[in-house]
């Protein structure tokens, strides 16, 4: 490897200078007025693909274009697929900008622009990379598939439809992405764990109309004293939710998990000072770090009813709702918890109150074996690129498209972030660290190599 990892040294100013190129592209996918930006986004990815050799092509779609790129295919040896995405969140506000968001500032070893972090410069490595073994050895020692997307800042809908109908295309052993965050400056990561997620929205009716307190309080069931109840009983005293069957899949932390985490040391006060709070409850028995990326949750995520303007108004409000969301372990799916969420709910009804229980969205968690060779190729290549080990971690957000990955390919995911937590991902000033850029370009060189000795 010394001879790829000279040649990514020699290309330091250059690998830069192309990640500058591609940021300077306003590919804001929510924004139809950039749809010109966001295809030359995907032309660009596109050029840079297959400028190496690779078998490239750029895929319509019903919204922004898809660009897949395959190696020269190698029998006997493993395939890894490459996910990214080329498009970008709206920079809105400007005003908070030090510098413009489109066009890259390079401050205290950082780069500065919208998707430096999110996902251009992390993407950018494992092209990158395949160009170090291109231009050294003349060819990549596995099957390599690149599927990147313009669409995931708006849903990844087209990407979806193309992986129920073209899964066999994309057939792989493992899908590497790079779109997350190491767990500190200088503590690479391998994220191993995803929650997913339920998300509802309850209305309660009761009279047709708002009334008077004074006139109707106490004789008539008001609908926010029953929201109110509702949902606070979804949950108990020690943070357990009480829906049937709730915990029934849930699979507890192995030995090897729970002593990881303790080992992490992880800044419980600093943790809360970040957020500003002076403290927290949450289930208990559970650290925090198991509470977030480990145990299911439920959280209300909006109320409304009654009277809301200045002053006061003496109503018992006809209409009472509220928005909520169980974040779910692998093994519990939102069709279940549905199921739970309405056996609980429906018997707990007053008279005089109906129900509205909408179903938002849902995605089931994700969960790779800590003992899976991909995740030990990974590791070993992170090792490689980043002078450490790297810790094994979860998240305890959702990203949608890694489930329908593992549901569709049945490969292994795995998510090498290369990213830190105040990269200010979606918000203005939006960085990424340049010595990480090219670590983790390292580490994807090494990555290929590592992966190339488990048989395909």
């Amino acid at each position: 490897m010394s001879e790829i990892d000279d040649y990514l040294v020699s290309r330091h100013d250059d690998f830069e200078a192309d990640l500058c190129e591609l940021l300077r592209i306003p590919s804001i996918s929510a924004d139809s007025a950039h749809a010109d930006d966001v295809r030359r986004a995907a032309n660009w990815v596109h050029d840079h693909l297959q400028v190496l050799g690779l078998t490239t092509e750029l895929i319509e779609t019903a919204g922004h274009p898809l660009v897949f790129a395959q190696s020269e295919q190698i029998p006997g040896k493993p395939t890894a697929l490459v996910y990214g995405h080329y498009d970008v969140q709206p920079p809105d506000p400007l005003d908070e900008w030090v510098s413009p968001p489109f066009e890259p500032t390079v401050r205290d070893g950082n780069i500065y622009a919208r998707g430096a972090t999110d996902d251009k410069g992390q993407m950018l490595t494992h092209i990158k990379s395949a160009e170090a073994w291109m231009k050294t050895v003349g060819q990549l020692p596995l099957n390599v598939k690149y599927l990147i997307e313009g669409e995931e800042e708006v849903g990844s809908q087209s990407l979806g439809t193309f992986l129920t109908e073209h899964a066999a295309r994309l057939a792989c052993d493992c899908v590497v992405i790079s779109d997350t965050c190491q767990f500190g400056p200088g503590r690479p990561a391998i994220t191993y764990g995803l929650r997913g997620i339920a998300y509802y929205e309850l209305l309660l009716k009761g009279p047709q109309q708002d009334l008077h307190s004074g006139s109707f309080g106490g004789a008539i069931t008001n609908p926010a004293n029953v929201l109110a109840r509702l949902l606070a009983e979804i949950v108990d005293g020690e943070g357990r939710v009480q829906l049937p069957g709730f915990y029934d899949a849930v699979v507890p932390l192995t030995p090897r998990e729970r002593e990881g985490y303790q080992a992490m040391a992880f800044d419980d006060e600093g943790f809360l000072a970040q957020v500003g709070v002076d403290g927290a409850i949450g289930e208990s028995g559970y650290s925090t770090l198991e509470r977030r990326w480990a145990r299911p949750s439920y959280d209300i995520n909006g109320l409304w009813s009654g009277y809301q303007g200045e002053g006061a108004k003496t109503v018992l409000p006809a209409r009472a709702g509220a928005k909520f969301s169980f974040r779910l372990v692998p093994n519990q799916t939102p069709e279940q918890v549905t199921a739970a969420l309405r056996e609980f709910l429906e018997p707990r009804l007053p008279p005089g109150i109906t129900m509205e229980l909408k179903d938002f969205h849902g995605s089931p968690g994700v969960l790779v074996s800590l003992e899976s060779p991909y995740i030990e190729a990974a590791a070993n290549a992170i090792e490689h690129g980043f002078g450490t080990a790297p810790l094994y971690i979860r998240e305890g957000g959702s990203i949608p498209i890694v489930t329908s990955f593992a549901e569709h390919l049945g490969a292994d995911v795995l998510l090498l972030g290369w990213g830190l937590s105040d990269d200010n991902t979606h918000s203005p000033n939006e960085k990424f660290c340049l010595a990480d850029f090219h670590r983790g370009t390292k580490a994807s060189a090494q990555l290929w190599a590592e992966l190339a000795k488990i048989c395909g």
